[in-house]
């Protein structure tokens, strides 16, 4: 890709979603926040937010939550769908979090991702937005509008992260994982991707194409 068109996209992006984008999963603490991503796996961030409302309120800490019976975490996540495993594995990370490493959420990809029900998509939401470490978040909107925008044409999640590492700037990767996720969820879904009105479409090598 010309490093014009490149410009060109990010500069858009910037110019209709902006540049200070918070995260849309609701917490307070580093640990809160893995917790509501691990959940977030096939469930809108609107239900999530509801569901670790009532979660958060009554586990307060990871070593509670750790703690908790798997039948009681179950009951109040059920709305998130594959619930089951989901309270496992939260149950189990956060019992991790507290006899690793005393309560702390690790701040590497390797530890983050030896933790139970988390992947590297997980791992760098949290390297991303609690330790700002420059990060590619591959999930289902960046990768379908990524390949749509001509920045890869590998399918494989880890592939896919290493190309958008090479093809943006490290000060963008952040950025670029919220308005990216803004986009598909706005514009470029995909199902019915509406090319006719996205500001994008001078610049999408791949109109429509899933």
């Amino acid at each position: 890709m010309e490093k014009k068109t490149l410009n060109r996209i990010l500069k858009l992006l910037d110019r209709h979603y902006g540049t200070d984008i918070e995260c849309s999963l609701d917490y307070d603490e580093p640990w809160q926040l893995l917790v509501a991503t691990i959940m977030s796996a096939q469930c809108t961030d609107a239900r999530v937010n509801i569901v670790t409302k009532n979660l958060f309120s009554k586990y307060r800490t990871p070593k509670s939550l750790g703690k908790a019976k798997l039948g009681d975490v179950e009951k109040i996540i059920r709305s998130v769908g594959f619930y089951h495993n989901k309270a496992a594995n939260i149950i189990a990370c956060c019992a991790a979090i507290d006899s690793t490493y005393g309560g702390r959420v690790p701040d590497t990809i390797e530890e983050l991702t030896s933790l139970p029900g988390v992947g590297r998509k997980t791992a760098n939401v949290i390297l991303g937005n609690i330790y700002k470490t420059p990060s590619i978040v591959v999930d289902t909107h960046v990768k379908r509008i990524s390949f749509r925008l001509g920045f890869t044409d590998n399918t494989d999640p880890v592939k896919i992260e290493e190309d958008l590492m090479n093809v943006l700037p490290a000060d963008h990767w952040i950025r670029y994982n919220h308005q990216i996720i803004n986009h598909g969820r706005i514009i470029c879904r995909s199902q019915r991707p509406d090319c006719e009105n996205c500001f994008l479409k001078e610049c999408c090598i791949k109109k429509g194409i899933s």
